[in-house]
């Protein structure tokens, strides 16, 4: 007799990041935790919500959930407290966003790159993920013709790369972001300069000069050096070359 098919579990958001890895050398075999797994985690650790309103957004048993959480918890524990590496990936799970508003951004003219960045009061915002708001701007012979912000109508983690895509964009410069979403957004034809702090104006200078740095990496790559240092408003520094303060600097 086949045993019981599992029941798909609704997810709201695709991860954006799929791996963790601790500090030095992890110890012994990476462990698997589900998409669903990490769904739990959030709707009930993050988001704060019971476990019977999780239930019924994740179209499951409040039993199931319970379960997983458990489940979930002991994978998290297992590698904050053993040095083990977490991997995200796989479950019996069907996406299901939270319905958004269609967001509407301006008309690209031919012939123009139309850079996006990720925008919080005029600074790049540090969560690709989780962004509101981006600022787009489209360039031509050098310069910038027009530039507006523009909203994501509540679109957020996996979906934004095609938010992007469908708005024309050819380039984006953000702070953190995950492997998942770089390839993403890879796969969707747009560049990706990660890593970047402070003005969004002053990184698209940056980038119009050819100065600013890209990296494959989802987080700035001043930490960790000798050089210690508060980013300035305008710092996008990511060499590794000792200097004092950052007022202005664009050292890349």
């Amino acid at each position: 007799m086949a045993g019981r098919r599992e029941k798909l579990r609704r997810v709201g958001i695709i991860p954006e990041y799929r791996g963790f890895t601790p500090d030095g050398l992890a110890s012994g075999d990476a462990i698997d935790m589900t998409v669903d797994e990490l769904e739990v985690l959030r709707l009930c650790d993050l988001e704060g919500l019971n476990q019977e309103a999780v239930a019924q957004q994740m179209g499951i048993a409040r039993a199931t959930v319970a379960a997983i959480c458990s489940r979930a918890h002991r994978k998290v524990a297992n590698a904050l407290v053993n040095g083990r590496a977490l991997r995200i990936e796989g479950g019996n799970i069907a996406y299901s966003p939270t319905p958004t508003t269609t967001a509407i951004w301006p008309a690209k003219e031919v012939g123009t790159m139309r850079v996006a960045t990720t925008y919080d009061n005029g600074n790049i915002f540090m969560h690709f993920g989780r962004s509101e708001q981006f600022k787009i701007y489209d360039i031509q012979d050098g310069k910038v013709l027009n530039e507006q912000v523009v909203g994501t109508g509540g679109t957020g983690h996996g979906a934004l790369a095609g938010l992007l895509a469908n708005g024309g964009v050819d380039t984006l410069i953000c702070g953190g972001i995950g492997g998942g979403a770089i390839n993403a957004l890879t796969q969707a034809g747009i560049t990706v300069y990660a890593g970047a702090q402070g003005s969004c104006d002053a990184c698209v200078e940056a980038l119009i000069a050819g100065t600013l740095a890209q990296t494959g990496e989802a987080t700035c790559d001043c930490h960790g050096h000798e050089h210690a240092h508060e980013h300035g408003e305008s710092c996008s520094c990511h060499g590794h070359h000792d200097h004092d303060g950052h007022e202005g600097c664009g050292c890349h």
